[in-house]
């Protein structure tokens, strides 16, 4: 065993509008190995990063961006053949039915939440 994390490497793109989740989300990340794009903190940001150069391997969402629902990015994402968690704090998940099969996250989450989540959302990805 090399001792590397199974996230290492993996760049991981995050959208979250809370100023003390979206820092602790990218030093989660960061611990497992990975490479933190943002964090977007709305929906303006996060389009500008999905649209940018940066290469993304998977998504950790809020599906409530400041007033939004992150729905649209879950569009731009598939698109582009990068999985997603989605994240709340909220104990209603309404979302439309084709996202309703997605991994999710109930806040607050702990890192091991975070490495079980994304290390599955990554290996069915790669496997697919």
């Amino acid at each position: 065993m090399s001792g590397e994390a199974p996230l290492h490497g993996y760049r991981i793109l995050v959208v979250e509008d809370s100023p003390v989740v979206g820092p602790f989300t990218a030093e989660l990340l960061s611990d497992l190995g990975c490479t933190v794009i943002g964090p977007a903190p709305n929906m303006a940001a996060a389009r500008e990063l999905l649209d940018g150069d940066a290469e993304i391997d998977a998504a950790m969402m809020d599906v409530h961006i400041r007033g939004e629902r992150v729905f649209p990015l879950c569009d731009a994402l598939d698109a582009k053949g990068v999985p997603f968690v989605l994240t709340s704090g909220y104990a209603d998940w309404q979302m439309p039915d084709k996202w309703e099969d997605r991994p999710r996250l109930a806040k607050p989450y702990t890192i091991d939440q975070v490495e079980k989540a994304l290390a599955a959302l990554l290996d069915s990805a790669n496997t697919a």
